[in-house]
């Protein structure tokens, strides 16, 4: 018989075969990066330190990098949207001049061309599409409220490209010789289970702030593919019709008639937002703060405006709701702000989109919306109650790997979990609305002495009613908040910045999160996120049971 290795040499070489076999194990500094193979872990906080963290400043409106420079109806606010699928996209971008005042005439969309030349060459740029276009106002028929009015929004689609492969374009109206500069952007790979982008950039709550051009300073930084934001975009919603801004806007303005937005800030944030989004695909979904109601009881009409969806694409009648591939990732991107109950519309979109995904094409499911469900923060714990328990358990069934929410100003990691127990094949839920709104960072954690919230204060209007009330199992039962961290909890901290995943292949994908330390990007968190499908083997969907082989 052979001699038995030493222990310190067999060690050594499950090491080499877990590295040969994963790409787990060891990052540019020397330690091993953990993996959620490795969970649940037990709940970190890392302490806040004030000294790190400037004021969130508004940009002003006379900074360089918002305010026009383009002449007539020639394009600006350019940006990039994914549409279903690799082979095709949307191009988006604005012509002409917002007005805003008490006596405004819309612009005529008619009268400038929605045109978009591309292709695989700067030069010529062999291919022509026409999209369309449109123009939305925001009014307030009271005294002393002024009205608002877009310039001319234009949306076109092109189809037919190839997978990973870079395009040249510019977009305007060539008759009127109004075409924006030559920009570029890649394509999607083509889905497949070896088959991903590089780096998807993800995060919420931006703003316009100083923070903001930190984090996306960063992001930039980082090169990514794609990005994806969380909702709560531009913050419009914290101004009033002439420009007065406040943190708190019920505090400073509640007895204006109507809740007020200042839609320049939307224009704004299109043109500092540009010189990213014109060349890597954005895809967004809407946050609380893009509700901004009007006349008529008319809401989101600047999200819905302004952003490009692959709604039709992907059998959706909503911008709120649709998804998309990403080489071999299926992303879901849901609305919390409208019905989502089993009778809706939605509900019933969701369980088509689920059961159509093919996990042998694309292998990671994520699911995106704006408020989290599980979170331990102070602010907004547990508001999100209703959607959690209309919702979860068909989340839970299809196996969506991760969710990401925003709408909580700081960051936070869970463990794998279902129903606030700890469950191997529950997802892992990332909250990064800490992108670097006006709003002050969220700090306090409900678990905290004196700061578990009463609960009659918990929903919010939009969510559907009032469903969180007291645990009845687990080590907060009997009470409405843990009195310690939760178990769910595996990783927070309160700073602004933003995440980057790389999902390497149909099993591991690294999660990093960096944090805006001053001037500086730091890895506050990474993990090995590992899918394994073996253990959770789904019945019929219409159990939706998952049966663990422990």
């Amino acid at each position: 018989m052979a001699p038995l290795l030493p222990s310190s040499v067999f060690a050594s070489l499950l090491l080499l075969i877990l590295l040969c076999v994963s790409p787990s194990a060891i990052h540019a500094g020397g330690d091993r990066i953990p993996s959620t193979m490795d969970g649940p872990f037990e709940p970190v906080t890392v302490p806040f330190d004030l000294s790190l963290r400037g004021n969130a400043v508004d940009l002003p409106d006379t900074d360089p990098r918002v305010v026009r420079r383009v002449n007539g109806f020639e394009p600006e606010q350019i940006s990039v949207s994914l549409s279903a699928n690799h082979d095709s996209v949307w191009i988006s971008w604005v012509t002409g001049e917002f007005q805003i005042g008490y006596d405004i005439k819309p612009l005529d969309p008619t009268t400038v061309g929605s045109i978009v030349r591309y292709g695989k060459h700067r030069y010529p740029l062999r291919h022509e599409v026409k999209g369309k276009s449109l123009v939305y106002s925001q009014l307030y028929p009271f005294e002393g409220l002024q009205n608002y009015t877009s310039g001319i929004i234009h949306h076109a689609r092109l189809t037919g490209l190839r997978p990973d492969t870079m395009y040249y374009y510019r977009c305007g109206d060539p008759s009127i010789g109004a075409m924006s500069d030559i920009y570029s952007f890649r394509t999607m790979p083509a889905s497949g289970p070896k088959s991903y982008p590089r780096k998807i950039a993800i995060f919420g709550d931006l703003g316009l702030t100083y923070n903001t051009t930190a984090t996306i300073s960063h992001v930039k930084s980082n090169n990514p593919d794609l990005v994806v934001l969380v909702g709560d975009v531009c913050y419009a919603n914290l101004y009033l019709t002439n420009g007065t801004g406040a943190d708190c806007y019920s505090c400073s303005f509640s007895n204006t008639p109507i809740h007020e937005t200042y839609q320049p800030r939307w224009d704004y944030w299109g043109r500092f937002m540009q010189d990213l989004i014109a060349k890597v695909p954005i895809m967004v979904v809407e946050g609380n703060h893009e509700i901004e109601p009007q006349v008529g009881g008319q809401t989101f009409v600047s999200y819905s405006s302004r952003f490009a969806f692959p709604s039709e694409e992907s059998g959706s009648r909503s911008t709120f709701y649709y998804s998309f591939n990403a080489g071999g990732i299926h992303f879901v991107m849901l609305g919390a702000y409208i019905s989502y109950d089993h009778s809706s519309e939605q509900y019933r979109w969701l369980e088509r989109d689920l059961a159509n995904v093919d996990r042998s094409i694309t292998p990671w499911l994520v699911a995106v919306w704006h408020p989290p469900w599980y979170n331990s923060y102070n602010a907004h714990y547990r508001e999100v109650e209703c959607m959690r328990v209309e919702m979860e358990e068909l989340i839970y069934s299809y196996g969506v790997d991760i969710v990401f929410n925003g709408h909580v100003h700081a960051y936070e990691r869970s463990n794998r979990v279902y129903n606030y127990t700890l469950d191997p094949c529950g997802p892992v839920y990332i909250t990064v609305g800490d992108g670097g709104n006006r709003e002050k960072m969220a700090v306090e954690h409900a678990d905290e002495p004196g700061e578990c919230p009463e609960p009659s204060t918990t929903p919010d209007e939009y969510m559907g009613g009032f469903c969180a009330a007291n645990f009845t199992t687990g080590p907060a039962a009997g009470n409405f908040c843990w009195d310690r961290q939760p178990d769910f909890s595996a990783f927070r901290e309160s700073s602004f910045g933003h995440g980057i995943l790389e999902v390497k292949n149909e099993t591991w994908a690294l999660w990093k999160w960096h944090r805006n330390q001053d001037a500086v990007s730091q890895v506050g968190d990474q993990i090995y996120i590992v899918r394994q499908p073996e253990r959770c083997l789904r019945t019929a969907p219409q159990t939706r049971q998952w049966i663990a082989d422990l």
